[in-house]
């Protein structure tokens, strides 16, 4: 499956991206600063947190983009005796699962949309150890720029399975349209107010990408 940017996406795109992710920033700054003082007190510092994600692929060398993406801190750093960091579902406080189930926490990735990395719209960006476990295809979700929420996170987000996600995923890279991209962001509305899909079956958020079933 080729990519091919349709005009929407080469030239439109980005500077829809660039003029709301900046006036998000602006008009939530204080929901910011207050989520940010809460997490300094509930859990300490670092306020943010940062981590390298994958980002759209390079037609030049092939390999995807590495950027660092920013999240309000929501878990924190219990480590067992042998200095290793607990599980998620030790460490994810009764006020983290509030930043979660609310996406607060997803906010600092406005700055991540400002500066290019990702866009309002296109599949999530996961862990960098996830890459070499994609199938041929899977690995097409990354021929766009990740964004701040997707299709998969309006069918389902955390509940349903990795596989599903994923075909979400393509299927939008398939249709980068500005209607396509309207239609998720309302329905990523509804899906934070109800706070759906925010947990797995089997996990506090969603349990990790081990590779694709045989």
């Amino acid at each position: 499956m080729e990519h091919k940017a349709g005009f929407y996406e080469k030239y439109i795109k980005r500077l829809l991206d660039i003029v709301l992710s900046l006036c998000a920033i602006v008009v939530l700054s204080p929901v910011m600063l207050i989520t940010a003082l809460l997490v300094r007190t509930k859990l300490g510092n670092p306020v943010i947190f940062c981590q390298q994600r994958p980002g759209k692929i390079d037609q030049k060398t092939g390999k995807e983009k590495i950027f660092k993406m920013y999240k309000f801190r929501s878990m924190t750093d219990e480590r067992d005796k042998n200095g290793e960091l607990m599980p998620d579902s030790v460490r994810l406080t009764s006020f983290g699962k509030k930043l979660r189930s609310t996406s607060l926490d997803e906010l600092p990735e406005l700055f991540n949309i400002l500066k290019g990395d990702m866009s309002i719209v296109g599949p999530r960006p996961l862990l960098v150890r996830y890459i070499p476990l994609y199938s041929e295809q899977q690995r097409h979700r990354h021929d766009v720029k990740p964004g701040f929420t997707g299709l998969a996170q309006v069918n389902g987000r955390n509940a349903i399975s990795w596989e599903e996600k994923f075909e979400w995923d393509v299927e939008y890279v398939k249709h980068v349209t500005f209607l396509n991209d309207v239609k998720i962001v309302l329905k990523t509305v509804k899906v934070v107010f109800n706070r759906s899909g925010i947990s797995s079956e089997t996990a506090v958020t969603m349990e990790a990408f081990t590779g694709n079933k045989q």
